[in-house]
């Protein structure tokens, strides 16, 4: 009994340290658009997601319900030592995303892990199968097709009713409207994602004993998944507000409006059904979404292909880690010991490796390199060309006759001359 309250305490203390990278591999869902548009400093528009993560941790827990007794069957023989290695696939996944700066699904990384640990200790029959079908996969195809689609129909409406009025004069409410929307969605991911982890503590518990089956999630694992999540929020996932804000498609505060009031919509009504839906695969959908719904706005889409194969990679990936994992945690104390030595050492090393280019709040702005012209951008801008006046997004401006050609083989490139004729055209 004693190794078992040891090992329930190092799962508890896992599942919270899987919140905390929840926390800030999400903060771009709610923030990456607000700061993107200047509506807010990025300091204290993660300072006030972080709040709003925590209160929203205490606003439901049918999703905690969906996660501790939905997917998992309790009563199948599930042992703490097969969350912690769920646990474990999990958070290695979110650190490599992360480093990535892409934004793939948190929650899609638990399920997975607990998935594939349950799949190796116990079998099949530990894995409510309809539940994962309708609670999880069809979810994750139908939530950011819906996100992206109301996204796309609120961009196109909000620059209509504002069609005759002057930029300037509307930006200003706009942002105003961005800081509401952002609230919300935060308010929202701690509706949602805290519940996940909450849901995992409650599980461990009642597979040690300490709590019986189908019970709520006691008021102090709300309390401490509520913190965990607030304070990975407030540190910033940096990397992915990059990817989200600037990688996506060039955001003005109308669609990022439009995105996040979008958002928040489909993960409240989700987290009242009680569906443990991505908030990263919704709010990265909305962005699309307001990407497409603004007249010569284009979405970058070599980034949103790089980050939906991340999302079908996501719950094989941290399930395969996790298999892993738990097949050896199932070995005893020793192999409990070597998943968390190893698990400790590729962290560590993500760490360091993110440490050769850092992004924070400083440099968060600066925006990805430029991509090319791509045949599905060219075709986009043949159907919906920019307004009259307006100039293509930044990084995504075709060649135009107006550019000066390189100079030809041998031609003597130092005259001054052809500097002067360059520097004409250009400007």
């Amino acid at each position: 009994m004693e190794h078992i309250t040891l090992l329930i305490g190092i799962v508890i203390v896992t599942a919270l340290v899987f919140d905390f990278t929840n926390g800030f591999h999400d903060t771009a869902n709610a923030m990456a658009t607000t700061i993107s548009t200047g509506a807010l400093r990025p300091k204290t528009a993660v300072a006030m997601s972080a709040a709003l993560n925590l209160v929203g941790a205490f606003l439901s827990v049918e999703v905690a319900k969906t996660i501790s007794g939905g997917i998992i069957d309790e009563t199948a023989g599930v042992r703490p030592e097969v969350i912690f290695a769920g646990l474990v696939g999990a958070i290695i996944w979110n650190l490599l995303t992360w480093l990535a700066g892409l934004p793939s699904s948190s929650s899609h990384a638990l399920f997975g892990g607990l998935i594939g640990a349950t799949l190796v200790s116990v079998g099949t029959h530990g894995v409510h199968g309809d539940a994962v079908v309708m609670k999880v996969l069809i979810p994750a195809v139908a939530a950011p097709i819906v996100a992206g689609l109301a996204s796309m129909a609120a961009t196109r409406l909000t620059y209509r009713l504002t069609r005759n009025r002057d930029e300037a004069d509307t930006a200003k409410g706009y942002r105003a409207g961005q800081i509401a929307s952002a609230a919300l969605v935060s308010l929202a991911h701690g509706t949602n994602d805290a519940q996940k982890t909450m849901g995992v503590i409650t599980l461990a518990l009642i597979t040690g004993g300490v709590v019986a089956p189908h019970a709520d999630p006691p008021l102090w694992v709300i309390a401490s998944a509520g913190l965990a999540i607030a304070l990975g929020t407030y540190l910033g996932g940096w990397r992915i507000i990059r990817t989200m804000g600037k990688g996506i498609t060039d955001i003005q505060p109308p669609q990022g409006f439009a995105a996040q009031t979008g958002a928040a919509a489909t993960i409240l009504a989700s987290s009242h059904l009680g569906f443990a839906l991505s908030t990263t695969q919704v709010c990265s959908g909305s962005v699309m979404g307001s990407g497409l719904g603004r007249k010569g706005a284009v979405v970058r889409w070599s980034t949103a292909g790089r980050m939906v194969a991340a999302w079908g990679l996501t719950l094989p990936a941290a399930g395969a880690v996790a298999a892993g994992a738990a097949f050896l945690a199932e070995q005893g104390t020793w192999g409990v010991t070597a998943v968390a030595v190893l698990a400790l050492g590729i962290c560590g090393a993500i760490w360091a490796a993110s440490r050769r280019n850092t992004i924070d709040h400083t440099n968060v702005n600066e925006g990805p390199a430029a991509e090319p012209v791509g045949v599905v951008t060219t075709a986009l801008r043949t159907v919906s060309p920019p307004p009259a006046g307006q100039p293509a997004p930044a990084g995504d401006a075709p060649h135009t006759t107006d550019e000066v050609p390189a100079p030809a083989a041998g031609a003597d490139t130092a005259s001054p001359a052809p500097r002067a004729q360059a520097a004409t055209v250009t400007r």
